[in-house]
């Protein structure tokens, strides 16, 4: 039976209560005064900066290390907030030469930074070029420094998920898990993970949502024109892939469930946006299978960057986002489509399904399965979710606004800064 919109609320209700480390309890609000450094990596700009925006309303101020590629505004509107741009600019044209310049730049820029910073606790987001140099020697230099280090995995084995691990890439992942002091990651299956596979103590890791995305450019553009600037007619069926393209996204099952669909219905259309990620030969094998299928013609496909303020355009006009991943725990293009009010249709992979209320934010489908894929394409646009879709959106966005509040990541973390240092919560308000 279809969930009732009270029933989001009520599934909501359910995730009031956020996990606390398990060092112990500390009152709302622990972060005032206490300053950090958030090592963001220099990407992944949504998160850095929803991040940075939830602390700052706890009372924290924050060395934000970053670049070009994460600045915005909301770094330079407060005074709790110093943006200290070590990386510079990462255009992907630069020579190779320049390119290895910019980096060892970098990494100097960061080691003298180190040296002399004021923050007790360094709170990485995203290790840095040479990942497996940031894991190793780079943290032990942090800890030589007398340093508290919080560490937030998004992925506990990138590579594991990649197909492309290795002794090495484990080897210093163990080594980065022991190190760190605490670790952060966004599902309980990917606690569980660190705990099996690499030893981390129970209470050393918290389990914290995945803030919405809400840094992104909106304008008051509707579905209606985003279709039509696309060239899309307003009665296509139309699905959206968004984001890197690579083998564990599982593009190729969506383009051979797509053409199947598009041969029985003409008004179904698909649009992959996004660029492959060190996969040509990958995308070369899909872009062969698009033509043989005889639907390409059906499909818009803007395979580049897609910038910010681009990007409300593909998820306003698509009715629903896929995500046919093959191997994954989490995954933010979900919580970007849920900040659209856009139903998710996602394989049953990692932690996904316990993202999707079925039928009121979206479906579930088998993974690796391109006809169950297919078919639960088709119930989707058979649903009342797709029929009522206008007035579905909003429903969907305060759902997610609740479930991923930045507010419920901010509490935990602020707790997990006080335990590093040491410093009873009294002390701090």
């Amino acid at each position: 039976m279809p969930v009732t919109g009270p029933a989001i609320q009520n599934h909501v209700e359910e995730e009031r209560v956020v996990r606390q480390p398990a060092t112990g309890g500390v009152e709302p609000n622990t972060g005032r005064g206490l300053r950090v450094s958030l090592l963001t990596g220099a990407a992944d700009k949504p998160y850095a900066l929803g991040l940075a925006a939830a602390l700052v309303s706890e009372g924290v101020f924050i060395d934000f290390i970053g670049s070009n590629e994460v600045d915005g505004p909301e770094l330079h509107d407060t005074v709790q907030v110093e943006f200290l741009n070590l990386r510079g600019d990462q255009r992907e044209d630069a020579s190779s030469l320049r390119k290895a310049v910019r980096v060892l730049t970098y990494y100097a820029r960061l080691i003298r930074y180190a040296a002399t910073a004021e923050p007790r606790v360094f709170h990485i987001l995203w290790n840095n070029k040479f990942e497996w140099i940031d894991r190793t020697v780079l943290l032990l230099y942090y800890k030589l420094l007398g340093k508290g280090i919080a560490f937030t995995a998004h992925n506990v084995n990138a590579r594991q998920r990649d197909g492309n691990d290795s002794w090495l890439n484990r080897f210093t992942l163990r080594v980065q898990y022991r190190l760190v002091d605490h670790v952060f990651v966004h599902t309980e299956r990917m606690k569980q993970e660190l705990i099996s596979e690499f030893g981390v103590p129970d209470g050393k890791a918290s389990v914290i949502p995945f803030g919405v995305n809400n840094t992104l450019p909106t304008t008051d553009l509707t579905a209606l024109e985003a279709k039509r600037q696309l060239g899309l007619d307003p009665r296509d069926r139309t699905m959206l892939f968004f984001g890197n393209i690579a083998p564990y996204k599982g593009l190729d099952l969506l383009v051979a469930a797509f053409a199947e669909l598009a041969k029985e219905d003409k008004r179904y259309r698909l649009i992959i946006a996004g660029r492959p990620k060190a996969c040509n030969d990958y995308w070369s094998q899909i872009q062969q299978a698009m033509t043989q299928s005889g639907v390409r013609d059906r499909i818009i496909e803007k395979i580049e960057y897609v910038p910010d303020e681009q990007t409300e355009i593909y998820f306003k006009a698509a009715d629903i986002l896929v995500l046919p991943y093959t191997h994954v725990f989490q995954s933010g293009v979900l919580f970007l489509g849920y900040s659209f009010g856009l139903p998710v249709i996602a394989a049953d992979v990692g932690s996904l399904k316990e993202e999707i209320i079925e039928g009121r934010t979206g479906f579930v489908c088998k993974a690796k399965d391109p006809v169950d894929l297919a078919s639960t394409i088709q119930r989707y646009f058979e649903s009342d979710l797709f029929n009522n879709l206008e007035d579905r959106r909003q429903e969907i966005r305060d759902y997610a606004n609740e479930r991923y509040s930045w507010s419920k990541v901010a509490a935990v973390t602020t707790n997990v800064y006080a335990e590093l240092l040491k410093l009873d919560a009294t002390v701090i308000n």
